[in-house]
Parts: C-alpha cells; sequence; structure tokens
C-alpha cells in the first residue's frame, strides 16, 4: 500500500472535517465551528504561519498535519510546530503517521528550518510509540494558561 503525502488543496475540505471531528472527538475536546472554519483558511492563506500536509492511500485522505513555522531565540533560523497530526483509525498501523512525520522532517531540512517539534498527550500510547521512533523526550513539560 503506497502512502502519498502533499500539500493539502480546497478540494480536501469536506474530507479534512471529517479527519478534524474525529481527531477532537479523540482528544475529546469540543472547538467551536467559526475556529475551525478559521483553522481550514489559515492553511491556504499565504500570510498564515499555518500549513497543512495530508496523506492519502488510493487516492483518499487519511491523515493530515497541520503545523506552523516560526522564529525563535536560540536559533538563526525559523523552527517548524507540528501542532496537530492525525490518522483515520481504519488506516492506522499503514505508515501514514510514519509518512507524514517524515515528509514533514524533509521538508524542514529543504526549508532550512533547524528544529521540528510537537507535543502530545501522555496518554496517547500510539503516537507516542510512533515519535519515539524518531527521538526520546526531551524532559520538557508544557504549561499553560488559558484566557
Amino acid at each position: 500500500m503506497t502512502v502519498t503525502i502533499r500539500e493539502a488543496s480546497p478540494e480536501d475540505e469536506k474530507r479534512w472535517r471529517e479527519l478534524w471531528t474525529a481527531y477532537l472527538a479523540f482528544y475529546e475536546v469540543t472547538v467551536d465551528a467559526d475556529i475551525t472554519d478559521a483553522t481550514w483558511r489559515r492553511a491556504f492563506d499565504p500570510a498564515s504561519a499555518i500549513a497543512m500536509r495530508v496523506a492519502e492511500i488510493a487516492g483518499r485522505v487519511m491523515g493530515f498535519a497541520l503545523y506552523l513555522t516560526h522564529e525563535a531565540t536560540w536559533i538563526r533560523t525559523n523552527e517548524c510546530y507540528l501542532e496537530d497530526l492525525f490518522v483515520d483509525p481504519a488506516a492506522r498501523g499503514q505508515g501514514v503517521g510514519r509518512a507524514l512525520m517524515d515528509d514533514l522532517i524533509a521538508l524542514c531540512k529543504t526549508k532550512g528550518w533547524a528544529r521540528l517539534y510537537w507535543h502530545t498527550s501522555e496518554r496517547n500510547k500510539i503516537a507516542r510509540a510512533l515519535y519515539d521512533s524518531y527521538v526520546e523526550s526531551d524532559g520538557h513539560i508544557r504549561y499553560r494558561i488559558s484566557f
């Protein structure tokens, strides 16, 4: 089975929304519809730092990665933050998540971005097994204040 990774296109919207809904359900969160709409729009807005890659199997989108780049204070070039990665449960174990990660790593190297980083829930054992195959946790703990 071949996994193809490409930039998301406007034609992917319906399928992305299905996957996005499943992603939010997995994390047991609710996001207002206007935020979902804005996330989709930003992924195609050249002025936005957010971008999206999708994974296809046999022409059907089975996963996505939403990421953004930004400047940082400890490095000379931009770094890439992988904010969201999700694979359709029906496609898990078929290399979709790994293909999305490999693609992002290659993109970082091509663009000259200094680092790729992400975080995930400590209870997300499936994703953590994939992520641990790339790099050990750096020991940082995330803190978040919501307003």
